[in-house]
């Protein structure tokens, strides 16, 4: 018997929640194993890295349908249902596609169909995965787990207090080597302040210095300009030219607008640049596998 695929897992677990309440991940992946009635040998098939192949592909299926709007997560490892997710299993209540979550708005869908994240832009297949070769599939592939991580970095850095927010940009500037050799990384104390969140000394002497603001806010939450204007005036008040201004919402077109007009060099980072920037200089995250890709040694053959 052929093992469910991943999206298949999707209308049992949207059943699984439809009580309203909050479930763990675990539970709801067992009990839509449960539904789809997987047999004795499909519930001990591990992938290539060891983890069950039922679990894996559950474990898509909550990614997908989290990133679709259709849960939330309330908590870590735990999921409600939405309206989004209620409204999606009255009206596919056999079986919901991906295309079925590629139709909502909710998506994070870009205009040419894609899904994107702050860690990567993945493309839509429309098509069977067999139509890609198979480099195209180990990128896509990567592609899907950066957007699922970044997701997920995203929900735990809005979870943390805002302590441990400003220390985590701190440490993100040093891996960026912002710090430079012999540099440091300083968080400020909560209050008193002053609109300045931490500083980093570019030279052992502090002779070159980025100062730093760190909003924790809701992913759908905008800084405004206002806000922007304030840290420009505490730039200006402790005599510095440039700063970073970084949060895990978004920022309003006229903050935008305001950053690149002024004479300071003031950079906006949205919570989409941050968890890219977090997967990119290994922040927060862990290498789980490397894949050595071979090919042909065709000198050996000459």
């Amino acid at each position: 018997m052929t093992a469910p695929t991943w999206d298949q897992y999707m209308a049992p677990s949207l059943r699984v929640l439809s009580d309203g309440e909050i479930h763990p991940a675990h539970a709801i992946k067992e009990a839509a194993a449960d539904m789809l009635e997987l047999t004795r040998s499909q519930r001990t098939e591990t992938i290539a890295s060891g983890q069950l192949r039922y679990i894996n592909r559950a474990s898509w299926a909550l990614s997908h349908l989290a990133l679709a709007k259709a849960t939330e997560r309330p908590e870590r490892a735990r999921y409600r249902i939405t309206d989004i997710g209620r409204d999606l299993l009255a009206r596919h209540p056999e079986g919901i596609t991906e295309r079925d979550l590629r139709d909502l708005p909710s998506y994070g869908r870009s205009r040419h169909g894609s899904v994107t994240s702050g860690a990567a832009t993945v493309a839509v297949l429309d098509g069977p995965a067999e139509a890609l070769d198979p480099i195209e599939q180990i990128e896509a592939g990567i592609a899907r787990i950066q957007v699922d991580v970044a997701a997920d970095l995203l929900d735990r850095l809005h979870t943390q207090s805002p302590a441990f927010f400003e220390q985590a940009v701190l440490d993100l500037l040093i891996a960026m080597g912002y710090g430079g050799a012999n540099g440091t990384a300083t968080r400020t104390q909560l209050s008193n302040d002053g609109g300045i969140d931490g500083i980093v000394d570019q030279d052992a002497l502090g002779l070159s210095r980025i100062y730093v603001q760190a909003k924790r806010y809701a992913p759908d939450t905008n800084v405004s300009r206002p806000e922007v204007q304030a840290f420009v005036g505490a730039l200006s008040g402790a005599g510095a030219g440039q700063g970073v201004f970084i949060t895990t919402g978004s920022f309003t077109g006229g903050a935008l607008t305001y950053a690149h007009s002024i004479a300071a060099r003031v950079v906006l980072v949205d919570g989409q640049r941050l968890t890219s920037l977090m997967i990119r200089y290994g922040v927060g995250v862990q290498v789980k596998r490397t894949v050595e890709i071979v090919e042909t040694d065709e000198d050996y053959f000459e």
